[in-house]
């Protein structure tokens, strides 16, 4: 997307805010901008996938998508998508790196305000300096889940991706991909900077985010990623993220 630059020089940090409605299914094939963007799924959920991580993006969330990022999406859940596009040259935001930030009730309503005055004036400037103000990392990597490159590991990534309750052990796992138990754990912790459990739940957790986010109950999603008791996944589940499952259910 190319936002043309019509206002006055020095140009402002927030060129335009788009807003589209997709439909489920929607893909946008890998791709990039060049200028900064926050990615908001107003009322749909999206994946976005930025090099070998692969995030989802609820409702509750945003993702800072730096210039140059290459980044593919797809729709899982039908809604209206709202990007914020900032000049990079201007932005006093400088994070290097995709980063997941929480969308508060007041950042939601300064965008559906800026949105809605797109008029340049001394207030909007005060909108959009207090909008970048309050934007901050959310202090976990509940939405990202990094996808390792070694051969002997991605395939068991892929694996566990494709069929998160597949239960089968580290030893398991191991004569799958023809590797020793030892070198397993290490590649999993130099690729992912993760232990091959804590990899799995976060998989789990990313792969019941989905579920939820489509309208499947906490009982059905929690079997369909692994979990025999509802309760121990909703305890897994708030440990990781922070929340209830049941706020991510539309």
């Amino acid at each position: 997307m190319t936002v043309e630059r019509t206002v006055d020089e020095p140009s402002p940090p927030l060129l335009a805010i788009a807003r589209s409605d997709f439909a489920h299914g929607a893909v946008l094939a890998p791709h990039h901008h060049r200028d900064h963007m926050i990615a908001w799924a107003a009322t749909a959920t999206v994946t976005l996938r930025t090099g070998t991580r692969d995030w989802l993006v609820p409702p509750t969330h945003a993702l800072w998508v730096p210039a140059g990022t290459a980044h593919s999406v797809e729709v899982l859940r039908q809604g209206d998508i709202c990007t914020v596009v900032l000049e990079a040259a201007h932005c006093p935001i400088d994070w290097a790196e995709p980063t997941g930030v929480r969308i508060t009730p007041l950042i939601r309503e300064l965008i559906v305000h800026l949105d809605r005055h797109p008029h340049r004036d001394h207030l909007r400037r005060q909108a959009e300096a207090l909008l970048l103000a309050l934007l901050e990392p959310v202090p976990t990597t509940t939405f990202e889940v990094p996808l390792p490159e070694d051969s002997r590991i991605r395939v068991i990534a892929d694996a566990l991706i494709a069929d998160p309750a597949d239960d089968r052990d580290l030893a398991g796992w191991a004569r799958h991909a023809n590797a020793g138990v030892r070198t397993i754990t290490r590649l999993f912790a130099d690729e992912t900077g993760m232990t091959f459990a804590r990899w799995r739940t976060h998989v789990r957790v990313r792969a019941a985010l989905t579920h939820l986010a489509r309208g499947a109950s906490v009982g059905a999603t929690a079997r369909a990623v692994g979990y025999r008791k509802p309760g121990a996944f909703a305890a897994t589940f708030q440990r990781v993220t922070g929340q209830p499952p049941s706020i991510y259910r539309p």
